[in-house]
């Protein structure tokens, strides 16, 4: 066993104690030391970096939220809606809890949002961060599930409907659809089992694996260390008497301190929705949502949450004629391949029989099936992320012009799915939003080619810093 160490003579009953509990509970003051006063991060971090610090304060706003509301819901198809009116009428307080978690739903994909672009803008997705970026990912998808779970207690007549178009989805895979929505589901219709189901998983279950990402996100993070704007990996320049990177500094207290700033800010916004603007128009609080669940009268549009819209457009962007034209892309695709891919003997054939057998599937299954593969392939394709750029530099900054103007059209096209996601469809508004499906996947598809296009500007030895 470790000695113990002694306090100073005459010191304090604060720095008594710390060595009290440090000689009992060394494994904390160790892993203190690993991920925060003792693990140097960049000297040149700006404001894009508030937002993954944000992220760990709303789960912790959402957990203690929850927490006191399912002190107060009942998850019974009978009762739920009532539940929730009980507690924004009767339980002290419960107004405040219940838009506080609410609007931290909003407030979570924001934040996660803001906290990937930056990574995609800085190219924090590159090795040695491979893997901080596929847990980051997983936390998205799990985020997204924790969300659409959570949306149907509520029991209002968006909730219920919603929950219905989505878990029919899952119906047009081909010869194990339907069995799969009947077990999403827990029965025939959606109803009392799929609520206490969906209770199961957004209070007990999800929480815990997102959690556990959570941790596995950081961890990852903390042994290759961060990135920075300059794409400058500064555990390649270190003081050689004390092995400390020359342009870090410690987390702690220099970010903790810095993301005070932020945290202090987002606070502010958060507050002033939460008090004079919970519902946001619509856009976080449906108004239907607010007329209980009736399964004989169905809303005159159903649409998900914000923060879905973008997929859900992407899905119904695919119709007979969207897959029609993929499969002449994907033929042109095949014989370009076969002419000009570059392959010898009988692979040389490969890309033109790939192409014929993708022909052939895409039409085999109808144009619903295939809006639901592009809705989860919108999501899954950001796994791949780090093996599609093969750009010889990280960051934006030291990229070609154009790339900037490409990275703000990709915005553009993002917001523009989720905008018409929101709205009923037209023809009009399901032509862009095709035209926007193809340009979403093209952006990623295409990058192993348009990421090395260009001249790229040098990248420094060391990070450039600017106090500010």
């Amino acid at each position: 066993m470790a000695e113990f160490k002694e306090a100073p003579a005459g010191a304090s009953v604060l720095t008594q104690a710390n060595v009290w509990l440090e000689n009992r509970f060394p494994t904390a003051y160790a892993e203190y030391k690993k991920h925060l006063s003792e693990y140097y991060a960049p000297k040149n971090f700006n404001v894009w970096y508030f937002f993954g610090s944000l992220s760990l304060l709303v789960l912790v706003i959402q957990i203690v939220t929850g927490i006191f509301l399912t002190m107060h819901y009942k998850p019974d198809a009978n009762q739920a809606f009532a539940s929730v009116e009980y507690i924004m009428r009767d339980v002290p307080w419960g107004w405040l809890i219940r838009y506080m978690h609410s609007t931290g739903a909003s407030a979570f994909f924001i934040v996660v949002y803001l906290h990937m672009w930056r990574g995609l803008i800085y190219g924090s997705y590159r090795k040695p961060r491979e893997l901080v970026w596929i847990f980051g990912v997983a936390i998205f998808l799990c985020l997204m599930a924790e969300a659409f779970m959570g949306y149907l207690l509520p029991w209002g007549q968006m909730s219920y409907w919603g929950a219905q178009v989505i878990i029919n989805l899952f119906a047009a895979i081909p010869f194990v659809g339907p069995d799969l929505a009947l077990l999403i589901r827990g029965d025939y219709v959606v109803g009392d089992a799929t609520l206490n189901r969906f209770f199961a998983l957004h209070v007990v279950a999800v929480p815990l694996v997102l959690i556990g990402l959570v941790v596995a996100h950081l961890l990852a993070l903390h042994d290759v260390g961060s990135n920075n704007p300059d794409g400058v990996e500064i555990k390649a320049k270190k003081d050689p008497a004390t092995g400390i990177p020359l342009d870090g500094i410690p987390f702690h207290p220099f970010y903790t301190v810095h993301d005070i700033v932020g945290v202090a800010v987002f606070l502010i916004l958060f507050s002033a929705v939460v008090f004079f603007a919970p519902e946001m128009g619509g856009y976080f609080l449906e108004f239907n949502n607010f007329i209980p669940a009736d399964p004989l009268k169905t809303p005159a549009h159903i649409a998900p949450v914000w923060y879905f819209t973008p997929y859900y457009s992407m899905l119904r962007a695919v119709t007979d004629d969207m897959v029609t034209v993929l499969v002449i892309i994907v033929g042109l695709g095949g014989v370009l391949g076969t002419l000009f891919g570059g392959f010898k003997g009988l692979w040389k054939w490969a890309p033109l029989v790939f192409a014929l057998v993708a022909a052939a599937l895409l039409k085999t299954f109808d144009a619903k099936f295939w809006g639901v593969v592009v809705m989860g392939l919108a999501v899954m394709i950001l796994f791949g992320l780090p093996w599609f750029d093969r750009s010889p530099v990280k960051s934006i900054r030291y990229r070609p012009g154009w790339n900037k103007w490409l990275y703000g059209i990709f915005v553009i096209v993002f917001l523009v799915l989720g905008y018409l996601g929101i709205k009923p469809p037209s023809p009009v508004g399901t032509l862009v939003s095709q035209i926007g499906t193809l340009f979403y996947f093209g952006f990623f598809l295409l990058m192993p080619w348009w990421s090395r296009i260009g001249s790229f500007k040098p990248v420094p030895d060391r990070v450039t810093f600017q106090p500010h």
